[in-house]
């Protein structure tokens, strides 16, 4: 299901076929134009690993944003777009069929023939980034946790599509009483860009402009999970990266993701990705 062409070239083919129900892939990108045929299904894009400065060109308009771990793009169906990167990267696509969108709706009591996405662009949306991860570290184990799971996450996935990005509904607003939308943003692109500093609770307060107790409490409303477990999962996540694509020693990794030693990777590996570092370096690309 390859949605998406590296400097597509005219007379390129919509993908058509219909998955039964969501389907999820991990699709890298080089520099340059990735471009995306339209689709008759909606398209969710989860962007991984190191941020970006990237064009997005969506139904002729131009946007211009910088994409870090967790952004993402919603693409009603029947939408052509494109990105133009400086930087190679990799992004969690989730093709969502209209049929399952439909289906939700009449489960929550919704009218069906109403069902029309939202065109979002970098939008924070913790739950269905929390799926993403989900969809992302069961692609990365060749689907161990089986159908049942996987269309769980996609029902899941197609629930909170329906009821916050439908273009008939209200529009989205930042989570009640947590961080505004840009300040997340601020926040979530200094810990990537920072990630192999020292990073403490002094220093991301004084980047979100709050006081330490003030950033723990809306940033795990805004997230989900404590700024602690986030930088850390953040953290091991990069390393992931730096394992499959870089030709370090697992020791360098471990420095340049922020970390003490190599155990120390090694421990918050196996407990957050069920993996060790060498395990990682073992597998295929």
């Amino acid at each position: 299901m390859n949605f998406f062409t590296q400097q597509a070239r005219p007379g390129d083919a919509a993908t058509t076929a219909a998955p039964p129900l969501m389907h999820a892939e991990i699709k890298p990108f080089r520099p340059g134009i990735t471009e995306m045929n339209p689709s008759p299904h909606a398209v969710v894009c989860m962007f991984l690993g190191p941020s970006v400065e990237t064009i997005c060109v969506r139904n002729g308009r131009t946007r211009h944003g910088r994409e870090v771990a967790g952004d993402l793009d919603i693409i009603p169906s029947n939408t052509r777009c494109s990105w133009e990167t400086k930087q190679a990267g990799s992004t969690l696509v989730m093709v969502v069929p209209q049929t399952l969108l439909q289906s939700v709706a009449r489960q929550l009591g919704l009218d069906d023939s109403y069902v029309e996405l939202a065109d979002r662009f970098q939008l924070r949306d913790p739950q269905i980034e929390h799926i993403g991860w989900a969809l992302k570290a069961d692609i990365e184990t060749g689907s161990a946790g089986g159908r049942l799971f996987r269309d769980s996450l996609g029902t899941a996935l197609a629930s909170r599509l329906v009821q916050r990005h439908n273009a008939h509904s209200l529009p989205m607003r930042d989570p009640r009483g947590g961080l505004s939308t840009t300040k997340l943003k601020h926040l979530v692109t200094h810990i990537e860009d920072n990630l192999e500093s020292d990073l403490s609770l002094n220093e991301l307060a004084s980047v979100a402009a709050m006081s330490v107790s003030h950033l723990k409490t809306l940033f795990r409303r805004s997230t989900g999970v404590p700024v602690h477990q986030y930088v850390l999962r953040r953290r091991v996540e990069r390393a992931k990266l730096l394992l499959q694509e870089e030709d370090l020693s697992i020791t360098q990794i471990a420095f340049a993701t922020g970390f003490a030693h190599q155990s120390h990777l090694a421990r918050h590996m196996r407990k957050i990705l069920g993996t060790t570092p060498a395990s990682v370096r073992r597998q295929p690309e």
